[in-house]
């Protein structure tokens, strides 16, 4: 077995749609960034390649490839969990909590669950996603930015069984 640990941030702006855990969450202010800057789901990306030993996003999907300039996370999502599965290795569990002091996301935190589990090809009850404020202090408490953490669990896969 093996642990990651992933981390991101992204600033709020104005003009963008506000996308974590691949839902689209009602909000006057979206996540800056070269794809669909889903903060929740770039934390888990990464906690999942350290685990592997692969890198970090930056170097799988660089913020200067145009090819991936508004991409879709889940689908990046979906390609880390391919490139871990090449490499001898299945996730046995997530956990992640997204840091923001507004939007309240619980009522979202089902389907991005479901979103998660199902880009990585995982059971939902392997998914725990959070969400919590910074009472009001630093950039996300302040309503600046979002940041998320995650950390991820792999089992190595049996020489016989590297589907998935």
């Amino acid at each position: 077995m093996r642990i990651g640990q992933g981390y991101d941030v992204h600033r709020l702006v104005q003009d963008r749609e506000l996308i974590l855990g691949g839902v689209h969450v009602p909000f006057e202010l979206g996540l800056l960034g070269h794809s669909d800057a889903d903060v929740l789901t770039h934390a888990v990306m990464d906690a999942l390649l350290g685990a592997a030993g692969l890198g970090d996003i930056g170097q799988h999907f660089p913020d200067d490839d145009p090819a991936y300039e508004g991409a879709d996370s889940l689908i990046l999502l979906k390609s880390v969990t391919d490139m871990i599965t090449e490499a001898g290795w299945r996730v046995g569990n997530v956990d992640a909590t997204v840091i923001a002091q507004r939007p309240k996301l619980a009522p979202y935190l089902p389907e991005m669950t479901e979103n998660i589990s199902r880009a990585m090809g995982v059971p939902v009850s392997a998914v725990n996603l959070k969400a919590t404020t910074e009472e009001k202090l630093g950039f996300t408490g302040s309503g600046q930015g979002m940041a998320a953490q995650a950390v991820a669990l792999l089992a190595e896969i049996d020489s016989g069984d590297r589907s998935g």
